[in-house]
């Protein structure tokens, strides 16, 4: 399991560091419950300090599974009288703040 563990945070740290170079950026969010795993954190923060990059994570209490996140949207959702159709086709939002729920959405 260590080995995994330590070849997923090594992937993970690489190609992620990699991409904030190409788009020429220089800080990363870890948020979700991958951010919770700590050898992640260990490898990402040794990397990044050696590039000159930044890593921020939220607090480990909200680095939860995003299953979760999508399960509570999906209830609330339910709860405001909002019903699938079309076959079950959806839009795709990569943002969507709890706030902006509706019947419609």
């Amino acid at each position: 399991a260590w080995e995994f563990q330590e070849a997923v945070a090594e992937v993970l740290a690489v190609k992620a560091l990699a991409a904030l170079r190409h788009c020429g950026l220089t800080r990363l969010v870890v948020a979700g419950g991958v951010g919770a795993n700590r050898r992640l954190r260990e490898r990402l923060d040794a990397d990044a300090a050696a590039g000159g990059l930044r890593v921020f994570y939220p607090e480990l209490e909200l680095c939860t599974d995003n299953g979760a996140m999508i399960a509570f949207c999906g209830a609330r959702r339910l709860m405001a009288g909002a019903r699938t159709g079309g076959g079950g086709a959806f839009a795709i939002r990569p943002r969507w703040p709890l706030n902006e729920l509706t019947a419609e959405t």
